[in-house]
């Protein structure tokens, strides 16, 4: 990966002067002539649901027709969820590098030098547009960005006909939020007949997840009117000839195991492209072709740079899928998903078109965490319930409960992701292969998600300074530790006494993964109670707890709790407790006072309302309000294994 100091950047811009990144005065018409428009068509919360990748139920005849004329990208990878995927569109940098963008809702620590790629079109005599979610889980510039951003920014507000235009516009109808009872979205045509859905084997086949289904289909249809009339102004104003439009899904779809998870149906998104005449040679296939190599949202940076004819910064960490300078298509496109809104976990992807294999570094999460706005679908509601009467199939039941170190899935012969095959003797080669890739992409990129949220080593540049971690070893012991196996406990023991904080990290989170087959480990773990670092004592306690030594564990994680002078170890303490449920009962005073403490914080996003949630749930199950999730105890309690 290439990175870029404060001082080599203020190179290139001096240098692109003469390359094309800087405007010239008075060249406005030869801008024009040279470099055509680009308009961004997004929507929100769908993966490929649409009738140009083959669904039978989709009614898109809008994007259909862009399909039939322009080219479809069968395998685009995004993050699964929309933070973190905007963080990744608009910097071409992996949310992972920049700590902490890769969780949902954060504000990643960026240099001051970092900027969206809207800034160097701009500075090329482009005028930009975007309408109108920013949310990029970073303090960027937007003044830097756009010269017009909010829900009046249009391309049309530019100041002469000859000035192209790069514009987003971003459709919000089929956000997740359209299945919950309060959605007062306006739609248009026929609803879709529940049962007429498919329910995928991985979901229940309830009455209320085939009304999700029934009514995201018909916010698809809505959204693809809006899209034809994103359209219909585009070639009524004479600009369809001279722009190249994108539409694309910004993550996965909004039903049960979707969004926010990195199987197919939630990292695995549409992209179709359409390439007018005029520019047809920048396309990187003819019309109607279907691309199959897999492109990821961090190339989409550098793919528009390249059909804006602008130079590319040396920080980007995507490649261009399409341009005058033709295409190297990748072989893996990677994607991650990390803590999700109040609530951890850790998992990597990797995918190449035809085979998805997965990493849980948190196996002892399970896949379905209450996570409580995801719960106000009534879909999750349902599976839930059904889970809770015992009445799941294999398939809907796999999702409860731990998950295994490794998955790999053929997605096309198993497109919904249900049959594992990452155990069988046939795949162990493909397996090492793509573990391999993993952990070179990760050791490169220094993975920020290997580092708990809220140490000091965060961030672009704190992760690059030299000696400030040993990302290898760290990783190293994160594999360890995640690999559930009780062989790899005295390589964890030695761990924990690590110089580095990171690798002590991991050591107690890999005996809090064992349970009670890391009990030889309750020397170090205790010895950790006492570590400098909080997280580092944090994740001790629950391996403890886990181990049945409450006494010694609840003290060290009451104070976490406690501490909001640093609020993401408290929000990770909030989550143990959470983990371990009735084990929990002893500091059920506390909890109470902690929540009432925490509970006049309305802040969507900050760190303190985030426990708030998380106890709240906690509080309910402890107080006999709701059940525990199916699963949830006996993958997360004491004696957990």
């Amino acid at each position: 990966m290439a990175t870029c100091s404060r001082r080599a950047f203020v190179g290139q811009c001096a240098a692109a002067g003469t390359a094309g990144l800087l405007p010239l005065a008075g060249a406005a018409q030869e801008v024009r002539r040279d470099r055509p428009n680009i308009l961004w068509l997004v929507s929100e919360d769908n993966g490929t649901l649409l009738g140009c990748y083959g669904d039978p139920v989709a009614r898109t005849p809008n994007i259909d027709a862009l399909a039939a004329r322009g080219i479809v990208f069968e395998s685009c990878y995004a993050m699964p969820v929309c933070a973190p995927s905007r963080f990744t569109l608009i910097t071409g940098v992996y949310p992972t590098a920049c700590g902490p963008a890769h969780h949902m809702r954060a504000s990643g620590k960026i240099p001051a030098w970092l900027t969206g790629f809207p800034a160097y079109l701009r500075q090329a005599g482009y005028y930009t547009t975007n309408n109108a979610k920013t949310d990029y889980n970073a303090p960027l510039p937007l003044k830097a960005l756009w010269d017009a951003c909010g829900r009046q920014a249009e391309w049309s507000g530019r100041p002469s006909p000859e000035t192209p235009f790069f514009s987003v516009y971003n459709h919000e109808v089929c956000h997740e939020s359209c299945l919950f009872p309060d959605s007062k979205r306006t739609l248009h045509g026929t609803p879709n007949d529940p049962a007429r859905m498919r329910v995928r084997p991985y979901q229940p086949d309830t009455p209320e997840v085939r009304a999700d289904l029934a009514r995201q289909y018909d916010c698809l249809a809505e959204m693809d009117r809006q899209v034809g009339l994103k359209l219909q102004a585009l070639a009524e104003a004479g600009e369809a000839e001279n722009t190249i439009v994108f539409y694309y899904g910004d993550n996965g779809g909004v039903t049960p195991r979707s969004k926010r998870f990195l199987h197919e149906s939630g990292s695995h998104v549409p992209l179709v492209v359409y390439f007018p005449p005029k520019w047809r040679h920048l396309a990187p296939a003819a019309p109607g072709s279907r691309v199959a190599a897999p492109v990821h949202f961090v190339d989409f940076a550098a793919t528009v740079l390249a059909l804006a004819g602008v130079a590319r910064p040396d920080h980007l960490q995507g490649v261009p899928f399409a341009g005058a300078a033709g295409v190297t298509p990748r072989r893996y496109a990677f994607s991650s998903r990390d803590r999700m809104d109040e609530r951890y976990d850790m998992v990597r992807s990797v995918a190449d078109g035809q085979w998805l294999y997965l990493r849980n570094f948190r196996p002892e999460v399970p896949y379905v965490e209450p996570l409580s706005y995801m719960f106000r679908a009534r879909g999750y509601q349902s599976w839930s319930a059904l889970a809770a009467s015992g009445a799941l199939t294999p398939a809907t039941a796999q999702f409860w409960g731990r998950k295994p170190a490794e998955e790999l899935y053929d997605v096309r012969a198993d497109p919904d992701n249900v049959t594992n095959l990452a155990g069988r003797p046939e795949h162990a080669a493909r397996v090492a292969e793509m573990r391999r890739a993993l952990v070179e992409q990760m050791t490169a990129n220094r993975d920020n998600g290997l580092l708990p949220e809220g140490c000091g080593l965060e961030g672009y540049e704190a992760s690059r300074r030299e000696g400030a971690w040993p990302v290898g070893r760290t990783l190293e012991t994160a594999l360890l530790a995640s690999a559930q196996e009780p062989s790899n406990l005295p390589a964890l023991v030695r761990a924990a006494d690590d110089e580095a904080m990171p690798v002590r990290w991991w050591a107690a989170l890999g005996c809090g993964i064992l349970g009670e087959r890391a009990a030889g480990a309750a020397p170090a773990l205790q010895r950790l109670l006492a570590d400098p670092a909080p997280e580092v004592r944090v994740a001790a306690a629950e391996a403890l707890a886990r181990q049945g030594r409450l006494e010694l564990a609840l003290p060290a994680l009451e104070r976490a709790m406690n501490d909001l002078d640093k609020p993401w170890c408290s929000l990770q303490a909030c989550n143990a407790l959470d983990r371990l449920g009735e084990a929990a009962r002893p500091l059920l005073p506390a909890i109470r006072a902690f929540s009432e403490r925490v509970r006049q914080d309305e802040a969507f996003s900050s760190p303190q309302a985030y426990p708030r949630r998380i106890l709240g749930h906690l509080l309910d199950v402890l107080e006999g309000r709701v059940r525990p999730l199916a699963g949830q105890a006996a993958a997360n309690g004491p004696g957990a294994a």
